[in-house]
């Protein structure tokens, strides 16, 4: 696979660019890309009592560092978690904001059949925006009923270590004992993929549009 030059990646909430394809934005980042993120929310209703509203905000900061994403390169947005319904136009102007600004070549965003509300709204307002680029969705196994793997891209463990190494970072999440943050199921998730392409570790896509 080609490497993009630029690359955007749409994330409902500020962890989900780095579970679904953070080991992607790893590889591409090495490999040259110029990388942007975009998270419409900081989730602060999902955060353990006690914790300060913008802890998210932080831990989103700290883990994309991990990842190389340049702190001028994130754009990350307050709208309420669970409520993206209600600001659909608002979230569709900003993605609409950034395809003029940054002029992205491929886009990374929830997949089309992600169940999460949040994730539906980005996925299909990306759609609507990005439908001339390369989209492709990723993959967040607990959202899905079904997912078309249509595309994988290849990971050393390198890439393994540094989305993991991120995905530490989200201290709230870890405390709150999240099953999918947990290194076995980040592990064991690459590893499946990367048996279906005959290698060691992989990310899984949905091609939604490919401009070649």
């Amino acid at each position: 696979m080609i490497t993009p030059k630029r690359v955007l990646v749409l994330s409902p909430h500020t962890d989900d660019a780095e579970l679904g394809c953070g080991g992607t934005m790893a590889r591409w980042i090495d490999e040259g890309a110029e990388m942007f993120t975009a998270a419409f929310s900081t989730a602060e209703k999902s955060l353990p009592p006690g914790s300060k509203e913008y802890r998210l905000k932080d831990e989103c900061h700290l883990a994309l560092d991990e990842i190389g994403v340049p702190r001028a390169n994130r754009f990350i947005f307050d709208y309420p978690v669970r409520e993206l319904g209600y600001h659909r136009q608002e979230v569709l102007e900003q993605m609409v904001r950034l395809n003029r600004e940054l002029e992205p070549e491929v886009i990374l965003s929830p997949s089309g059949t992600d169940l999460h509300q949040d994730h539906a709204v980005v996925h299909n307002e990306c759609v609507r925006v990005f439908r001339h680029l390369t989209i492709m969705g990723y993959e967040l196994p607990w959202n899905h009923i079904t997912f078309p793997t249509q595309a994988f891209v290849v990971l050393q463990e390198e890439h393994l270590r540094r989305k993991w190494a991120a995905l530490t970072k989200y201290e709230s999440q870890l405390e709150m004992a999240r099953p999918y943050f947990r290194y076995d199921f980040i592990e064991s998730m690459a590893r499946v993929r990367g048996v279906q392409v005959k290698t060691e570790f992989a990310e899984a896509y949905e091609m939604i549009r490919i401009r070649l």
